[in-house]
């Protein structure tokens, strides 16, 4: 496992990163705290978690994944492993998160992080990120910016301002931004810098071989402002494993348990690209899903790469992609694939 320094802070984070949406729905405390051992044993670093977890967001459920990851940590020494977690942000309802979020100012962020350091038992997080913009942005499979649906909004000095007093009290180390545009991850930098306030570490964005979208705009961001990007969906929600190709509904994945969730690649070409990395990888000795996951991993703007498993196969798999590099040939036949089907699932 190889570690890389989060953008200006000074915490070295493994190059996949353990993500944790699926425990407390898909999976059980015990699959949980499975996963982080053998994580940990292959020199992952790096938790991943939200306190709106799991997926699908539920009234019922939400909280667990932070309290598995929290009674895993118990015990163990807090130093070893870096935990990172988000805070849920305006606009996409889930009222059952501290009665429904109502934006992200100085109450809300220091409930928040009261909270998720209750269920995940310790006294400080690493990495303290915004799920999502508290403004409006087209995300989550939109593209279109529509002026028509802004909303009222924290400013974003205002949402600086409230993580700088969790920063102050010692309970976040580093703050972070996901799902963010160029526009405003270049706000958060130049507001910080104008008025001392932290600095923005990362960004957590979708990208994958389906969603390459970063390289338009965040990539050159990334380059000059130094805030890389840590990837989630970098299998394309199991797309790009190739288990569902042909319309395959694969018992117990994720898809067939939950098809809202595959809305966003129900478009016309996703089939087509999938099928041909597909092929791709097969062609060389690969894997799918290490094809996937070692080409997200070797892009010059990924600080980290976000893994998600349900089961220990699935993340030894996984795990076991870090080992691989695309030569110059292969990484060439990826983009005369992406020529023919760029960013089918946007």
């Amino acid at each position: 496992m190889q570690y890389r320094k989060l953008g200006h802070t000074e915490l070295s984070v493994s190059e996949l990163c353990l993500g944790t949406m699926t425990w407390g729905e898909q999976n059980s405390e015990a699959d949980a705290h499975a996963q982080l051992d053998y994580a940990v044993s292959r020199g992952v670093n790096f938790i991943d978690a939200a306190e709106m977890y799991p997926v699908p967001p539920r009234a019922e459920t939400q909280g667990r994944t932070e309290a598995y990851l929290g009674s895993w940590l118990r015990g163990r020494p807090r130093n070893k492993v870096l935990v990172a977690t988000k805070i849920t942000a305006p606009g996409r309802g889930f009222a059952w998160v501290r009665g429904g979020p109502t934006g992200i100012d100085r109450r809300s962020v220091q409930e928040a992080v009261d909270l998720s350091l209750k269920r995940l038992q310790t006294d400080y997080v690493d990495l303290y990120q915004i799920h999502w913009p508290d403004r409006y942005v087209p995300s989550f499979g939109t593209w279109a910016y529509d002026p028509g649906q802004e909303r009222p909004t924290v400013a974003i000095q205002e949402q600086l301002e409230a993580l700088d007093a969790v920063v102050r009290a010692g309970k976040v180390r580093y703050v972070g931004v996901s799902n963010e545009t160029p526009w405003g991850i270049t706000e958060f930098v130049r507001l910080a810098r104008e008025a001392g306030l932290p600095r923005i570490a990362s960004t957590q964005n979708a990208y994958s071989l389906l969603n390459r979208t970063f390289e338009m705009g965040l990539s050159e961001v990334h380059r000059h402002l130094d805030v890389p990007l840590l990837a989630y969906s970098p299998l394309a929600f199991g797309h790009l494993t190739g288990k569902y190709l042909d319309g395959a509904q694969p018992q117990g994945a994720r898809l067939t348990r939950f098809p809202p969730f595959g809305q966003r690649y129900a478009k016309v070409n996703v089939p087509g690209a999938v099928a041909a990395y597909v092929e791709l990888a097969r062609s060389r000795g690969l894997s799918p899903a290490t094809l996937a996951l070692a080409f997200v991993r070797q892009r010059w703007f990924t600080a980290s790469t976000i893994i998600g498993a349900t089961s220990l196969e699935q993340l030894r798999e996984n795990i076991d992609s870090a080992q691989v590099s695309l030569d110059s040939e292969i990484l060439s036949r990826i983009e005369e694939i992406h020529n023919r089907y760029p960013n089918p699932a946007l």
